[in-house]
């Protein structure tokens, strides 16, 4: 037997919405010029240095993009 709660049901896009929310990964800005700076050395790849931090190459060049404009 299901207990009725008082509360409305949040819609299926509203659960998807909170949990990419919630699981999304945030990088400090120390990280982001770490991994950038990784890629730069030239010791792995750009697509073995994404796979072993966890990140889309996509990700990647943004970041380097973010790091070009704080370097300047």
């Amino acid at each position: 037997m299901k207990l009725k709660s008082n509360q409305p049901k949040a819609s299926a896009e509203q659960v998807v919405k909170d949990i990419r929310r919630a699981t999304r990964r945030h990088y400090s800005t120390e990280d982001k010029i770490r991994i950038v700076l990784s890629g730069l050395r030239g010791e792995d790849s750009i697509a073995e240095l994404c796979r072993k931090e966890g990140i889309a190459q996509g990700l990647y060049y943004s970041f380097s993009a973010i790091s070009a404009c704080l370097l300047e």
